[in-house]
Formats: C-alpha cells, structure tokens, sequence
C-alpha cells in the first residue's frame, strides 16, 4: 500500500511546477479581460452580419416570389408598356359581358380571371395604395361575379367600387366586396334575379318536318335542348336550382351590404333602379363619379391619388 502511495507521489505530473504569476490579480487583465473582448466582439459582428444576412433573403424571397405558380404570370398582365411606376392607385375595368375566362367571342368581356389576378398583384405592390374596380357592364356569370367579391373582401387595402353605366346582376355582386360604391345619379343598378329561359324550337321543328330523336342514358341529359320541349319534371329540376342560386345571391348581397335578407329579397324581383333609389335603399354609399372616388381615397390615405388604369381590351395586340 505504501508502495503503491509513493509510486503515485513520484509521478512526473507532481513534480511539474506551477506558474504563481497566473494566479496573480494583477496579471489578469493582461489574460483575460482584452480576450474576452475580442470574443465578445467577434461574436457580436457575426450576430449582425447573419441577422443583415436573414433580413436580406427574406425581403428578396418575399419580393421575387413567382404567384405565377398559383395565378398565372399576373406581372405580364400588370406591368405592360401602360403601366405607370408612379402610381399609386391601380384601376382596373369590368365593361362587357363577365366570365370566369375570357374566350373568343364579338361581345367585350371581363373576366375574374383577371381581374382577381390584379387584385392580388396590386395587394402586393408596395407602391399602390388603393384599388378601383370600374364597372360597366349588366352582369353574367355567378361564379366569376362571386370570385371577384370575394377577392375585394379580402383585400387589406381600401377599394372602391365605381359604377357607371350600369351595374346589373352579377356585376352589381362583384361590387358589393369593394369596401365603398360609388354611381352616378343616373347609373343601373341592382336588377338581381336569376334565369335560364331559353327558346323552343320544337314546334317549328315539327311544322318543317324535323323530328328529335332523343338518345340519352339519364332522364334529365338533355334538359334545356331548345329542340325539345321541357318535361314538367325537367322545369322542376331547373326551377330548383334557379331558386338556389337566387337565394345565395341575396344572402351574399344582405352580408356584404349589411343589410337585412327581407330587405334585399324585397328589392330582388328583376328590375333595376337608378342612382339615387339604390343609394336609398343601402345599396351603394355614394353618389359621384371617379373625381369623387380619387378624393374620397385621398382624404383616406392622405395624400395625392394617381390611378393607372389596366383595360384588357388590347392586351395582345
């Protein structure tokens, strides 16, 4: 045991000597005090050179991401030779006829497609600070007037609605998403209903001697065929779905206009009123014309409005 006690104490580690100039205070400074300086330093430049390094990457990421993948290529459409990089306020029209997709046809037409693609670019660009949807046009179909509402309700900047000539049926519910509307006196409003009339042919038919001869595996196939006169079960089935639709349609109207659904379902028997009657009814805000609705958004933001507008008209010419 006492062997093994000195073999232990005999070992080189015991005999190495120890610098006391180490343990000294005095001599701290000199160790340690300068290094950890630099290391706090050290550190805290490689902290803010990959905080700037983040920062960066993020705002290039945000500004460069390609929507393209989920919209379509929306810069084409919105940075065309008419574009203006001073404005601040972006326009974009409704005229014709309104579809989901524009398709080849003699009539003008705007499509959601479009127009909610706008929406969306406009919402991120730093540089416009408010949407204008113009309108003139006596409707189409449901489901592009209800995208279009829908992208305006969405919207975090103001938008404005402005109605001109007419704003019937689904163009009037592609308005109603903008936070403001705004007619002329004079404009056509509302005129909200439902229809899937059609013409019969089948009595001419009969009398210049030509018979239908219906081939169809289910019973309702060929409803609306202006060849054929309709079953009463076939006018069933398609009153059906006509009553539906105009019902969701004065649902929509009622919550986005805050209006009451007896209200709305009162006035939605077809017709249409001017101005200053949907102003009273609560369906617009306002009466004025584009003067009105650039000075309404400049008292909002405050400062100077300037619009550029985005017609799809020419857009491939």
């Amino acid at each position: 045991m006492l062997k093994s006690i000195k073999k232990i104490l005999l070992n080189p580690v015991f005999k190495k000597k120890i610098n006391y100039s180490k343990l000294n205070p005095k001599n701290w400074k000199k160790f340690s005090i300068k290094n950890k300086f630099r290391k706090i330093f050290r550190f805290l430049f490689f902290f803010i050179v990959t905080v700037a390094a983040i920062f960066i990457i993020d705002d290039y990421l945000y500004w460069n991401y390609d929507y393209s993948l989920f919209y379509g290529n929306m810069s084409s459409e919105y940075n065309d030779e008419n574009y203006n990089p001073e404005c601040n306020v972006l326009g974009i029209e409704l005229f014709g006829e309104l579809v989901t997709y524009e398709y080849e046809s003699e009539n003008r037409q705007s499509s959601s497609e479009n127009i909610v693609s706008l929406i969306m670019e406009a919402e991120e660009d730093w540089n416009i600070d408010a949407i204008i949807l113009e309108i003139d046009s006596y409707g189409g179909s449901p489901v592009a007037a209800e995208e279009i509402a829908n992208a305006l309700k969405i919207a975090k900047k103001p938008t404005i609605a402005l109605i001109r000539g007419g704003g019937v049926s689904a163009a009037y519910i592609a308005a109603t998403g903008a936070d403001k509307i705004f007619a002329s006196k004079n404009s056509d409003i509302f005129g909200m209903g439902v229809t899937m009339s059609y013409l019969d042919y089948s009595e001419a038919n009969r009398r210049d001697g030509i018979k239908y001869v219906e081939l169809s595996s289910s019973e309702f196939k060929n409803s609306g065929d202006p060849d054929k006169s309709l079953s009463q079960k076939e006018k069933d089935v398609l009153m059906r779905d006509v009553n539906i639709m105009h019902q969701n349609f004065v649902e929509l109207i009622a919550n986005n206009r805050n209006l009451g659904i007896e209200h709305v379902s009162k006035l939605s028997d077809g017709s249409t009123m001017l101005g200053q009657m949907a102003l009273e009814n609560g369906l617009i805000d306002e009466i004025g014309d584009i003067f009105d609705a650039q000075n309404y958004l400049e008292d909002l933001i405050g400062y100077e409005t300037d619009v550029c507008w985005k017609d799809f008209e020419n857009q491939d010419e």
